[in-house]
């Protein structure tokens, strides 16, 4: 049941989903408690019994609510909710109760479901006015009903009605020539004349509060247009119902300054890499991602359920997260789960069904072409051709059908021929990839609660299919969530959230980096299946089939408990206690996996790094408890003159404990039990141990504000870490900022209706990096070996141990400054919003390279802080919100920009293929191509000025001519130091410049419409390997793709001319390396713009749907990364050439289309 919420003169009883829309009945007496509500028809055959001598109006209430499925509305200065009354009914009415309990100058109106309480005398007032009936419905921009909308007589405001569930009204008014107000919280009112007519359709417009809306920073909230950080929300909306499997994929792209790779490309357990304002340190063993808390407890945001996120805030300056103190050094981002709402049960579930396909598969050469391109390389070589004319007949043969079979017996007549003596035509990315491989997502939640105690239920199931078609990849998580909070006193409550989250993640024990290195080795000549039917040889095939399986199990629990106490108005005092525990679990084996021979008899081929018909087994699992107390209390007082102050103060602590264990054996006895247990080889452990790390810090914040004009935060962390010595473990973090509403002075008035808000915001902030890789990175530790002896002593290889490494009694923090200053401005009625920010981050004390000794030291140098970084950027938001008739819409645009600077580094000789002071993040050193010679004249003529013996020898017409830049005659990099890089120089920048989002959304009588594009700007990067080069270098580290054709052929060239070709000669050598510098020619336009995201929707009338129960129904369609315009070569992705085996070696990403519901009863 709705339960009541009673506030002085009002009462709030329906609380949407959506914020605006948070009550679907308002307060009834808003003109001092005047205003009457007219009745609407009810049925009467609601029964209750009740039998109480002594009972309070509230009680009563609430047990007629819970029994009678309806509910009542009064005014506390009509009504005492505190009076007691004696009730005696039987298998009565509520209206009989009602009769017995109200005084006589009290009646009731009922509308719905609603009991609505008035004044006899006022209901008298509004039936002696009434003349002419005025009837309609009112919706919002999606033309769902707006119930609870007051809709009342401009010129009377007595006179004066509340819409129904279905936003239907019917009023009347003292003229045909009245005006009609209708007003509702978080729409904007309208005034309607009458002028006559007896029937409106009105659609309410959203207030567009732009920047006047509250977000969760540290420790609590805060009206945006009273922050003075750097902070960034999102709202569940933007994250729900996207075919995604993570939370980090729904937020790339969404919030300026956010950053999120993909470093494993699509594979399904890969973890995405987010940073905010990009790389913080170079540090060794430091890492420069944020802090991510779930609810105030550190956690994995990438294995909630997307459905039970509320809020998401992202702090971005020092300012925001300096009350983090040493954990918080590069960001926070603070998520902030669905809790339940006072009112009767929601039941909400949502479904989604989702197909996806690889986003890219570079497109591979058909076997005549590969052959003939692999004997030219070979034969630019001086090499014979790898295939025969015999061999290219068949190839030639298999292509027009003539013969059905891929591959032929070798010279011994046992096994089948591969490689150079097999013809077939597979494309093996076709092969090894699938086609719109289905998934689905359910979740259900139910939430409601009475004033006392509130809840939010709520589980999910993702089951996601791989890509892969022989590895039969997947990816399961199971999700419980409990959100409960109770009312123990008017003072005091408690809260309490309990999640339950399991991972399960299943492959192919041989899908690893390597495969995705030898999808494009294996050429297309190999045969998926050799003329007997069993699969082939030689295509990775066998081995993700039968080579054995890996899967890993993670379990996580949350455990947090909150009590909230407030001795007086004003002053809080709360507790928090936050328990988090890891299991994860992983065993794989490594079975035998089999070919056959032209007998058709089995033998056995090599899986993964082991050797044909090797076994193993082997297990890993570990354990990490969390846990942190927080105690802190909080008082604000509003001062009269406009005087605000919260004051913040409190105690953290952490605590993280880990232990795991991993060991394997070879030789199963039995393939069809793959475990340790069963098999007899010697055991093996591959890890193990105990990890421990602590924290603890006092932490202080404070707000004063003057008219919400001035605006002023101190906060302050003394933070101690266990990672260092104790003369270095504690440290004081501190953070300022400022904020100037210059659109609250009287000098701005002439201005406020076209520019509503203009806020300045400055801030400077100091914070401590302890998020080393290294827990105890003071501790002198001695390596130990197990059975690694060089030596045997009775038949068996003793453990070693090595002389400890040195440590540094000086290592200490890593120190983090940063400056901020923004601009909030909302005009046309926040309409239109700007938001911009430009900022600077110093990393200073980072750990670098150890000094030089001599070595006669006979240990490693310890590593000490020595290194200095500089980062900076800006960050721009535009949202545009308007209506146009009955369409709503909405436009947003993100550009963000960071680089980082090296200011400090021990590189006394300026080597440049290293960090040195003045080296900008991401810079590519090469040489600066010239061209690609025509002839061997021009390739003769070029040598004679430009001496190129240094890169290589045997030029010929198709190789490349580089730039002497520094006019010696020979082209070589110098001694590869700053000042002497001779034709050496900068070329290009692969950090990710300018990177933007466009969304759009619009709405239209119950239809939405959602696209978002997200790309960067600005983007250099080399590439290399295989998949770039193609046929170069050693046969077996090459590959053949459709691009790598468009490369140099002379006149007369069997395959045709290319005299202009993009790519040089190819070499089967590495004699090819003198072409495949890293160089300008061959650099890459990485910039890119993506199509993230299209939905369309549409949510049911709930006209219809309210008469099956069904509060709202929304159908929809989505698609996500569906489109990409890039100038980069089309072998690569954009957004993954940073990962996997690097070069384009990794798993791809997914397009995918997706169907689904969203009902809510």
């Amino acid at each position: 049941m709705k339960r009541k919420t009673n506030h002085p003169d009002c009462l709030h009883n329906y609380r949407r989903k959506k914020i605006y829309r948070i009550m679907k009945l308002l307060s009834v007496f808003l003109f001092c408690g005047s205003m009457v509500i007219s009745a609407a028809g009810y049925a009467q055959n609601k029964r209750v019994t009740i039998q109480e001598s002594t009972i309070s109006i509230q009680e009563l209430f609430e047990q007629i609510e819970n029994s009678a499925d309806c509910r009542f509305a009064y005014s506390n200065s009509q009504l005492n909710p505190q009076q007691i009354v004696s009730v005696n009914v039987k298998d009565s009415d509520v209206e009989e109760v009602l009769k017995q309990v109200l005084d006589k100058n009290l009646t009731y109106k009922v509308i719905e479901n609603y009991y609505v309480i008035v004044d006899k005398t006022q209901s008298d007032v509004v039936a002696q006015v009434q003349q002419h009936v005025v009837e309609g419905k009112v919706t919002d921009h999606m033309g769902e009903p707006l119930p609870g909308v007051n809709v009342y007589e401009q010129e009377n405001p007595t006179s004066g009605v509340i819409t129904g569930i279905d936003g239907s009204f019917s009023i009347s008014v003292s003229s045909e020539n009245a005006s009609l107000t209708f007003s509702f919280v978080g729409f904007e009112s309208q005034v309607v004349n009458v002028a006559g007519r007896t029937n409106f359709n009105i659609t309410m417009v959203e207030e567009a509060t732009g920047l006047d809306e509250v977000v969760v920073v540290a420790y609590g909230t805060q009206k945006k247009v009273n922050v003075t950080g750097s902070v960034s929300a999102v709202t569940s909306d933007k994250i729900e119902e996207r075919p995604v499997q993570n939370v980090s994929q729904a937020l790339q792209g969404i919030v300026p300054g956010l950053n999120v790779t993909s470093s494993g490309g699509g594979e399904l357990n890969n973890p995405l890499k987010i940073n905010i304002r990009g790389a913080g340190t170079i540090g060794d063993g430091s890492n420069s991602g944020p802090l991510i808390l779930i609810d105030g407890m550190e956690g994995d945001m990438n294995s909630l359920n997307p459905q039970d996120i509320e809020s998401i805030s992202v702090l971005k300056d020092a300012a925001s997260s300096a009350i983090y103190g040493s954990r918080a050094p590069f960001g926070v981002i603070l998520i902030t789960t669905k809790r339940g709402k006072e009112g009767r049960m929601q039941i909400n579930y949502n479904n989604n069904f989702r197909w996806s396909d690889p986003l890219l598969k570079p497109n591979m050469l058909d076997s005549y072409t590969f052959a003939k391109y692999w004997n030219d390389a070979r034969a630019n070589a001086g090499q014979n051709p790898a295939f025969t004319d015999e061999v290219l007949e068949r190839i030639l043969a298999y292509q027009k059908g003539e013969i059905d079979y891929g591959t032929v017996a070798n010279t011994n007549g046992d096994r089948w021929q591969q490689y150079t003596g097999s013809h077939a035509n597979t494309d093996w990315f076709e092969e090894h990839y699938k086609s719109w491989t289905p998934s689905q997502e359910h979740a259900l939640s139910m939430n409601g609660g009475s004033e006392k105690i509130q809840y939010y239920l709520s589980t999910n199931y993702l089951n996601q299919n791989g890509l892969l078609r022989h590895a039969n990849d997947s990816f399961d998580r199971f999700t419980v969530t409990a959100n409960v909070t109770a009312k123990l006193a008017d003072f005091a409550s408690i809260r309490y959230n309990t999640k339950f989250i399991r991972e399960t993640y299943e492959k192919a024990t041989h899908q690893f980096g390597l495969f995705y290195h030898n999808i494009a080795r294996r050429w297309p000549t190999n045969p998926v299946y050799d003329p007997n039917g069993f699969y082939a040889d030689g295509g990775e095939i066998l081995q993700l089939r039968e080579g054995g399986r890996n899967i890993s199990e993670k379990d996580q629990n949350y455990q947090q408990f909150r009590l909230d106490i407030e001795p007086i108005k004003g002053w809080k005092l709360i507790g928090e206690l936050n328990y988090r525990t890891d299991t994860y679990f992983s065993s794989s084996n490594y079975l035998p996996a089999y070919a056959h021979d032209v007998a058709g008899n089995p033998y056995a081929v090599g899986v993964g790094w082991l050797s044909p018909g090797s076994t193993q087994a082997s297990e890993y699992a570990s354990k990490t408890t969390y846990m942190s107390p927080n105690l802190y209390t909080q008082f604000t007082k509003e001062f009269e003159g406009g005087h605000n102050l919260t004051a913040l103060a409190g105690f953290q602590s952490e605590e993280n404990k880990t232990r795991n264990l991993g060991g394997y054996r070879n030789d199963l006895i039995s393939p069809d039990l793959p475990t340790i247990n069963t098999a007899s080889g010697e055991d093996k452990i591959t890890s193990g141990g105990y990890g421990h790390w602590a924290t603890a810090g006092f932490f202080g914040r404070i707000n004063y504000n003057y008219q919400e004009k001035y605006l002023v935060e101190l906060n302050a962390r003394y933070d101690g870490t266990s990672r260092f010595l104790r003369e270095e473990r504690w440290n004081l973090f501190p953070s300022l900022s400022v904020g100037w509403n210059i659109a609250r002075e009287n000098f701005w008035q002439p201005l406020e209706d076209k520019i509503n808000t203009f806020k300045l915001r400055a801030s400077w902030g100091e914070l401590g990096n302890q998020n080393t890789n290294n827990w105890y990175p003071f501790y002198t530790t001695m390596p130990v070996g197990t059975a690694n002896g060089s030596w045997m002593i009775n038949g068996m290889r003793p453990n070693t141990a090595s002389s400890p490494g040195l440590v540094s009694s000086l290592l200490t923090w890593e120190t983090v400054r940063s400056w901020n200053i923004g601009l909030d401005a909302g005009m046309f009625d926040n309409r239109l919003t700007l938001v911009f920010d430009y900022f600077q981050r110093f990393t200073e004390d980072m750990v670098g390279p150890a000094p030089e000794l001599p070595a006669t030291l006979g240990t490693s140098v310890p590593k000490i802080n020595n290194a200095d970084m500089k980062s900076y950027g800006f960050e721009l938001e535009l949202s545009w919100r308007d209506k146009i008739g009955q369409v709503s819409y909405g436009v947003r645009g993100i550009l963000a920009d960071d680089q980082q600077e090296v200011t400090c580094y021990p590189n006394e000789n300026g080597r440049v293929d290293m960090w040195y002071a003045g080296r900008m993040g991401g810079e590519i050193w090469g040489y600066t191509t010239h061209g690609i010679a025509k002839s061997d004249d021009e390739m003769n003529n070029w040598l004679a000025n430009h001496d190129q013996s240094v890169m290589g020898s045997n030029w010929a017409a198709g190789d490349i001519m580089y730039e002497d830049l520094n006019n010696d005659g020979e082209i070589n990099s110098g001694s590869g130091v700053l000042g002497d890089t001779g034709d050496y120089s900068i070329i290009g920048n692969n950090t990710p410049r300018y990177k933007f989002s466009i969304d759009l959304d619009a709405a239209w009588k119950g239809i939405d419409f959602r696209m978002l594009w997200q790309g960067v700007g600005k983007r250099d990067y080399a590439l290399g390997g295989p998949y770039f080069w193609g046929a170069n270098g050693n046969m077996w580290q090459a590959a053949g793709f459709k691009e790598h054709m468009d490369y140099f052929r002379p006149e007369g060239h069997e395959l045709g001319a290319n005299v202009d070709g993009y790519y040089p000669r190819p070499i089967m050598s590495w004699e090819s390396n003198k072409n495949t510098k890293t160089q300008t020619r061959y650099l890459q336009n990485a910039a890119y713009i993506r199509l993230k995201n299209i939905q369309v929707g549409y949510t049911i009338p709930q006209t219809f749907t309210k008469k099956y129960g069904v509060q709202k129904l929304r159908f929809y369609v989505s698609g996500e990364n569906l489109l990409t315009f890039t100038d980069m070569t089309k072998i690569f992705d954009p957004e993954t050439i940073d990962g996997g085996w690097s070069d384009g070696k990794i798993y791809p990403l997914s397009k995918t289309i997706s169907a689904g519901c969203s009902i809510t009863f």
